[in-house]
């Protein structure tokens, strides 16, 4: 299905000209800006110099610790009386983002999001359940305007309060809901221990988080929905930027709105499609807040074959981020792997805790991990042969040996928003 045909598959010279255009006005606009008016002027480049969509690699890259630098109104590129709404992240690096909008970038925004609700089925036949946090998080209202839009019956739940969002489901005849991946996780356990099936639901929405093929194939099976990956961060407006399509094979990323690059995160080389590496944006519609190469510091790659459903270019999931990246003796390790393997595993529940230590000047891994009701026996023989399978199974993934401890149902955290599974105690919590 489509919202805007002629535009989600606009491609060739017709799309790169209109980025090329695009990319000038951001240009322009963000020279309204004192931080990019002194950088361009360093880099000596103009709006004037671009004339190919190649030429973006002479604009210089834009870092979360520049807009962090610039707290609260240092990236405003209009006066404070046209920002009609303040979003920001949530500042557990340092000072928080802060997110401006004008009434067309709300508009845009939207926009987007009715695109992605539309791609995956949805109509305003639709009650949608919008189980996200709203207020300053961008996940909340983002999603509750672009399904307004769309003309969808929206709850606006938020959330917390398990049990009363899933009486709403029932009652309400809720066919959609949007919410992490960790939290619907959470739903599916208290739906079943309260002895409901949720047969109203038939799409899931999941997002703000990496998460992994396997977590995907057990939402659909606890929750009987069709999973669908949705990408976006706040400096990018918010959710909405990135989805998949019914082919689920990748997120379109709507190549109108926002022009995309993978780089090598060390040297900074633009990467081929194929090649795995950072995601760097340039938004080329915003007006508020525009930015130009910003790092999100996302790892995946631009997937190089045509998808069937004709939209522009896609993404592959996101596989971690270059900042949560744990490094063990050397190796490199992201939480998105370790959940990767441990959802294989059918004694495994659905909730683990990763803790990283410096033991006697070396790195350490241990994961506790939930296991399933119907295999915690007690008996340890049965205990002993389930952790050797895991910790076999997360070294040949891996290929570093981790200590494993089986703990029982219910007793690891349960998240509400976005999971924080890891506790690095040589540093903070990813």
């Amino acid at each position: 299905m489509f919202w805007d045909k002629e535009m989600e598959t606009l491609g060739g010279r017709a799309l790169e000209d209109l980025q090329v255009k695009r990319l000038r006005q951001t240009i322009r606009q963000a020279e309204n800006v004192p931080f990019f008016k002194d950088l361009l002027k360093e880099k000596s480049v103009s709006a004037e110099d671009i004339n190919k969509i190649q030429d973006v690699s002479r604009l210089p890259f834009t870092t979360k610790k520049d807009l962090q630098k610039g707290y609260p109104f240092g990236f405003m590129a209009v006066p404070k009386k046209e920002i009609v709404r303040i979003h920001t992240t949530s500042g557990t690096t340092g000072k928080p983002t802060v997110v401006g909008y004008t009434r067309n970038d709300l508009d845009n925004w939207s926009e987007l999001i009715a695109r992605n609700l539309t791609m995956v089925g949805l109509t305003d036949e639709d009650t949608f359940q919008n189980a996200v946090n709203y207020g300053l998080f961008t996940g909340g209202l983002g999603f509750h305007y672009g399904a307004e839009k769309v003309g969808m019956t929206v709850i606006p739940s938020g959330t917390g309060n398990t049990k009363r969002q899933i009486e709403m489901i029932d009652d309400f005849g809720v066919t959609a809901v949007h919410c992490t991946p960790s939290y619907a996780m959470h739903l599916a356990e208290v739906a079943e221990e309260m002895g409901t099936t949720l047969d109203t639901f038939k799409t899931g929405l999941f997002g703000a988080e990496p998460w992994s093929d396997n977590t995907r194939r057990t939402l659909e099976q606890k929750l009987g929905v069709t999973a669908f990956d949705s990408y976006g961060m706040s400096e990018m407006y918010g959710p909405g930027a990135a989805f998949e399509c019914p082919e689920r094979n990748g997120l379109h990323f709507w190549h109108d709105s926002f022009l995309i690059e993978i780089i090598d995160p060390e040297t900074e080389e633009i990467l081929g499609p194929g090649e795995c590496g950072e995601l760097v944006v340039t938004p080329l519609v915003k007006e508020a807040m525009p930015l130009i190469r910003y790092r999100t510091g996302d790892i995946t790659c631009i997937l190089d074959d045509e998808c069937p459903c004709g939209r522009g270019p896609r993404i592959a999931r996101i596989t971690g981020r270059s900042d949560d990246m744990l490094v063990i003796r050397g190796i490199n390790v992201f939480p998105s792997q370790i959940e990767h393997v441990l959802r294989t595993l059918p004694e495994v529940g659905d909730q683990f805790m990763v803790y990283v230590d410096r033991i006697n000047h070396l790195d350490e891994m241990a994961i506790d991990i939930e296991i399933k009701k119907e295999f915690f026996s007690g008996e340890l023989k049965d205990l002993e042969r389930i952790q050797k399978k895991i910790i076999h199974a997360l070294r040949d993934t891996l290929n570093l040996r981790t200590k494993v401890n089986l703990v029982e149902h219910e007793s690891l955290p349960r998240f509400e928003g976005k999971a924080k599974r890891v506790v690095d105690r040589r540093g903070d919590v990813i």
